[in-house]
């Protein structure tokens, strides 16, 4: 599966932090685009504050989509963002707009990029049985055969990480080729190396990555130094907690049903439950948001770079570029 693109659009990526939902509106202002959020954190009602998402004057300046779609109990994998972006990028240019996608998100950029190859479906009776015998038996019992089936994707994952051990033993018994052989093309052609981080791998699971596109669209990756990057991310950071993250935690909790597995993993929600149960001060919670969004930014630009059609471009370069594309 791959998103039809046409030289209407436009991607501005970058790590978080890098100011590229703000750079994205006045982008679009100026090229006459209609944002598509390429955040997998934006789509969940009510994680505003934690997720950065664009404020109410800037939702107003430019419409933008894919963002407030979901509740946070539910779930969204890759090929469901990509199926929905491509409905709406129709839309979008039926109305004569062109398109803006903006995020941050690595995996939903590279499978804008490269598409997405649709794995066979789950088997639910299959995955009780093997998670069933992870848990009488123990986890490394199923990694050890994994290792013998496919030693490559073995080599990668934790023999505790029971999900996606099973997912692969999964594909290797409904299709008899490894999960890993399923990447290789993309791999080949792309020449990238694994950085998965902690969000984008937990929406893998149903698939891998093939084909690129024939005629790829401009992609912009915001080029920050890395020291005003990370003072940016400390700095948006307490800026939060102080907008009300904790009470916008703490509403969370308050919700008929628990956080989905995805929505789970937005940056810096545990560390502000953990705060909320007593396990920390405000200021250890604060501190270790930090660092992991830095932590993740790094592993974002090492996704950014291996991706060839990424340009990294300053801030002022974007409309310098946009300007030679309109005229």
């Amino acid at each position: 599966m791959t998103l039809d693109i046409s030289q209407n659009t436009v991607i501005l990526t970058g790590p978080t932090g890098s100011g590229k939902s703000r750079l994205g509106v006045e982008l679009a202002e100026r090229w006459g685009a209609e944002i598509i959020s390429m955040d997998s954190m934006a789509l969940y009602r009510g994680m505003d504050i934690g997720t950065a998402k664009p404020g109410r004057e800037d939702l107003r300046r430019v419409p933008h989509h894919l963002i407030d779609v979901l509740d946070p109990w539910d779930s969204a994998s890759v090929a469901w963002w990509l199926d929905r972006a491509t409905e709406i990028r129709r839309d979008i240019e039926r109305r004569g707009k062109r398109v803006l996608f903006v995020g941050g998100t690595p995996l939903y950029l590279k499978a804008l990029l490269r598409g997405l190859f649709a794995g066979p479906p789950a088997d639910i009776e299959l995955r009780r049985r093997l998670t069933a015998e992870a848990r009488q038996h123990g986890p490394q019992v199923l990694h050890e055969r994994l290792a013998k089936l496919d030693p490559v994707t073995a080599a990668r994952l934790h023999p505790h990480d029971i999900r996606r051990v099973v997912r692969a033993l999964e594909v290797w018994q409904l299709t008899g080729k490894p999960i890993s052989e399923w990447q290789t093309q993309w791999r080949a052609e792309s020449g990238e190396h694994r950085a998965e981080s902690e969000s984008e791998s937990a929406n893998a699971d149903n698939t891998a990555l093939c084909s690129p596109l024939s005629a790829l669209p401009q992609c912009l990756c915001l080029d920050l130094p890395r020291s005003e990057l990370y003072a940016r991310i400390d700095r948006r950071v307490v800026e939060m907690i102080e907008a009300g993250l904790v009470d916008e935690a703490r509403r969370l909790r308050q919700l008929p049903r628990p956080l989905s597995r995805e929505a789970s993993q937005a940056l810096g929600y545990k560390e502000v439950f953990d705060y909320l149960d007593g396990k920390v001060t405000l200021s250890e919670s604060s501190a270790r948001i930090q660092q992991r969004s830095r932590n993740f930014a790094k592993r974002q630009l090492t996704w950014f770079r291996h991706l060839p059609e990424c340009r990294f471009v300053a801030k002022e370069l974007t409309f310098e570029l946009l300007g030679l594309r309109i005229h």
